[in-house]
């Protein structure tokens, strides 16, 4: 896989199921146009796949519950948001719903196939293109100032938070001209609505107590759909996700934790009666880790489907609906396995999901009646071009624990150079769908070897925070061994590596040059954290996430910091950061970049401008191909 070839990468969105007819939003970068451009497809049973409808930007395609119409969300052009549209399935015009100045969410259909509920981004007057009180139109420069008095008040990817809250509408899909009725105000944010079965009432998730002071702890509330105060449903343990909701009852996804203390905690499947009352754990607090990314919960028969990240696999198991902190090794694997299931939907008994695997970016497939049809290939392209298959690595660190994770090798003898990369999270994970950093960089020559080590997810709980309080510790014991495991191989060049990894990635390649330097030729490190001291303050969750990974102590802070050992750095260094990255600002690049160099280290700085925290998986298509050409050209100089 060349950088280019990311044109290639053909995402398949949240399928949407209902009788004969299968969904999905298909979407691709272009790096003509730098947008992602993409479509609704129609995936027959039979395996044939046709264009559903002709927008470039169409996407999240949802069927009514009687099946007799699609809402959908198209953008107009790249610089346009997407609003809700609606078309028969058998055929006919788009209809456009909504007209909002920074677009509409997806679609939830009321059970009378009728309303449909969203949520939408609402500025105030005079700011992100809406007229102020006199009728003006503020260029963004010129908008008045924000008065800020909480740290929640932006986040990376989306921008400021409290003047444009995300509110809950209404709209009637079948009347024509019919205007979004707005079912709560600007004092929260609310996401994820969902229908109760008599269509009187929306649930959506909010921060607690209604957004009264900053938290990451999240409830559900009931908001009347014909209009009214919220009512608190379901007050977490922690957090609720993706919620679904049962005759009298609600599933949802959701972590356990006692505020502030959040790190590393597995989210599980809650059950909880509509009525009010406490909410209760389905699934085991150590071995399962709900994966809310998959999808909310759905009813499957007389069970509950969710999908459960497990080392490196995200796979569909069933749940008992009267299950007790059942754990992993009891729920049945319907789908998944040695693959990442990404989103599913389920229709009677039949269930249609996009599941990745090492040679796939994601695939529909079909489960019904315990059989498996592949109904896709959209990744067929990328493999002609050449993909290398991940293989299996385990090793074990020097305190006994075992390490697990991948190398892919390049076609050839070698010896190889080899590319030590590190995820971000660090509560995160490698999973076995195609990666396409490690295709392209696999491609060009160099070995590459991925671990998930103590601090990732999907191994328990315990295995995620071990490293709480502990960063470049235990989980430098773990991607060491791995890269000394892969090093065995004859074909690997243990005198020719380097290390590199995004966020806390980032953090570990800075960390691991410091103290380890002597293993790697070169270091590569992005986006990442190399000061807790000023992340504390800059960062859109440094407010929380530093005191809960690191801790509140200044002197832990400092002592955690690669920049504090910035002057033991000898190899060659790159530091790679977004201008516009909030999540670690570009301060923390700025102020590596200046020690080193002020310690006359061999040291570069490449800034995108105009991308955030996400560069490498949603930034502009053109930014990524250069960045992984950048990426080509620094390690062609310090690894042949």
């Amino acid at each position: 896989m060349r950088p280019s070839d990311i044109e290639l990468l053909s995402i398949p969105g949240t399928p949407s199921l209902h009788g004969d007819l299968l969904l999905t939003g298909l979407a691709a970068p272009h790096a003509e146009t730098n947008t992602y451009r993409g479509g609704l497809w129609r995936i027959g049973l039979d395996a044939t796949v046709t264009p559903w409808t002709h927008g470039d930007r169409d996407s999240a395609p949802v069927i009514s519950p009687d099946g007799r119409r699609v809402a959908f969300l198209r953008a107009a052009d790249a610089k346009s948001s997407p609003q809700l549209h609606v078309m028969p399935t058998g055929g006919g015009e788009a209809r456009q719903l909504t007209d909002l100045p920074l677009g509409a969410g997806t679609a939830v259909w009321a059970p009378d196939s009728r309303r449909i509920a969203f949520t939408a981004r609402v500025p105030e007057p005079g700011r992100y293109g809406v007229q102020n009180a006199d009728g003006e139109k503020i260029e963004p420069a010129e908008e008045a100032p924000r008065r800020i008095t909480r740290f929640d008040y932006r986040i990376d990817n989306i921008g400021f938070l409290r003047d444009r809250a995300q509110r809950l509408f209404v709209l009637d899909a079948l009347e024509r001209g019919a205007e979004p009725a707005a079912l709560t105000d600007e004092q929260v944010d609310v996401s994820e609505p969902v229908w109760t079965p008599d269509g009187e009432t929306i649930l959506v998730v909010a921060p607690r107590d209604w957004g009264g002071a900053e938290t990451e702890e999240t409830d559900l509330y009931a908001v009347p759909a014909a209009g009214g105060a919220p009512r608190l449903v379901v007050r977490s343990a922690g957090t609720v996700e993706k919620a679904t909701v049962g005759d009298g009852v609600v599933w949802f996804i959701g972590a356990e934790f006692t505020w502030p203390d959040v790190a590393a905690r597995n989210p599980g499947l809650w059950s909880a009666p509509l009525s009010g009352g406490t909410p209760r754990r389905l699934t085991d607090t150590e071995s399962v880790y709900v994966s809310a990314a998959a999808g909310a919960p759905a009813l499957f028969a007389d069970q509950l489907l969710i999908g459960v990240l497990n080392r490196g696999s995200v796979e569909l198991r069933t749940v008992p609906q009267d299950a007790e902190e059942v754990p992993l090794d009891k729920l049945a694997v319907l789908a998944g396995e040695q693959a990442a299931v990404r989103s599913f939907a389920v229709d009677r008994d039949r269930i249609a999901a996009v599941i990745a695997r090492p040679d796939s970016a994601g695939d529909v497939l079909l489960l019904s009646g315990g059989t498996q049809q592949v109904l896709t290939d959209w990744s067929k392209p990328l493999r002609d071009k050449g993909i290398r298959p991940a293989q299996e690595l385990a090793a074990t660190a020097p305190d006994g624990y075992p390490v697990h994770g991948w190398l892919l090798e390049p076609e050839g003898e070698g010896p190889h150079p080899v590319l030590l990369v590190v995820h971000g999270g660090p509560f995160a994970a490698y999973d076995r769908g195609l990666f396409d950093e490690a295709q392209v960089y696999v491609a060009a020559g160099y070995a590459v070897v991925l671990t998930n080590p103590r601090g990732s997810a999907g191994y328990g709980q315990s295995h995620g925070r071990a490293i709480v309080h502990g960063f470049g510790t235990v989980d430098v014991d773990d991607l060491l061994a791995l890269l000394d495991s892969a090093l065995e191989r004859p074909g690997l060049d243990a005198s020719r590596v380097g290390v590199m990894g995004g966020s806390y990635g980032g953090f570990m390649t800075t960390w691991l040059a410091a103290h380890h330097g002597e293993r790697f030729r070169a270091a590569w490190s992005e986006r990442a954290v190399n000061a807790w001291d000023s992340m504390a303050g800059s960062s859109d969750i440094g407010w929380s996430f530093v005191d809960a990974f690191i801790g509140a102590d200044l002197a832990t802070q400092l002592d955690r910091s690669p920049l504090t050992y910035a002057d033991r750095i000898g190899i060659p260094f790159l530091v790679a950061h977004s201008e516009h990255d909030w999540r670690c600002p570009v301060e923390q690049a700025q102020r590596l970049y200046v020690a080193l160099k002020r310690n006359g280290a061999d040291v570069e700085m490449l800034l995108f401008p105009g991308e955030g925290h996400e560069l490498t998986r949603s930034g502009k298509p053109r930014h990524r191909i250069q960045r992984f050409e950048a990426v080509l050209e620094w390690w062609s100089r310090h690894l042949w």
